[in-house]
């Protein structure tokens, strides 16, 4: 089992075109709550990350948002909630800081910056310089292309399926979390 106390959460600081994402960005807020797991994200009050935040904080339960200075703006705190908020030089900074305060990573729908941070995460895992859970939280097939992606990158010989097997894709926050705690995370090292 994997303690989870804390889980970074990567998504679109915008709400997408479709309510479903909205919807399940509450309900990623309200399995953080049951879990009394602190949420760690890029500390913005707009699109799915600010309702996950919003929710989670107005359940009394810690929430830590990450910025660099060129972030810190007026438009993008998030105002309505007096969370932790770490301002940090630069991107990678805010990843790495991101990574050292989370038990473990999700990625909801969101755009480049969410992939970008989903994809170093399991990288790290696959290189071992971190053994934390990672998960896919696949809101109206948003991930099915890149999920299709992974296995025809395992096909054609670039991930080993040992690797992409660590990737928990579910449908529903709940499930994705207990998922994440009971997931097995060795790896064999990459050489």
């Amino acid at each position: 089992m994997n303690n989870i106390n804390s889980l970074a959460v990567f998504c679109g600081s915008s709400n997408g075109s479709s309510l479903e994402y909205q919807l399940k960005a509450e309900k990623m807020g309200q399995a953080l709550v049951k879990n009394n797991i602190t949420l760690i994200y890029g500390g913005g009050n707009i699109g799915l990350m600010g309702k996950i935040a919003s929710y989670v904080y107005s359940n009394n339960i810690d929430v830590i948002g990450i910025l660099p200075k060129k972030l810190n703006l007026p438009q993008v705190v998030n105002k309505n909630i007096e969370t932790k908020r770490i301002i940090v030089e630069g991107m990678h900074e805010r990843k790495a800081k991101m990574y050292e305060l989370s038990d473990g990573f999700i990625a909801m729908p969101g755009g480049i910056g969410t992939f970008e941070e989903f994809f170093e995460a399991f990288t790290w895992l696959q290189l071992g310089y971190h053994s934390k859970p990672i998960g896919l939280l696949n809101v109206n097939g948003f991930y099915d292309d890149l999920i299709k992606f992974l296995i025809g990158a395992v096909k054609q010989g670039f991930i080993k399926q040992i690797v992409l097997d660590k990737l928990v894709i579910e449908e529903e926050p709940s499930i994705l979390i207990e998922k994440m705690k009971a997931m097995d995370l060795r790896i064999p090292q990459k050489i």
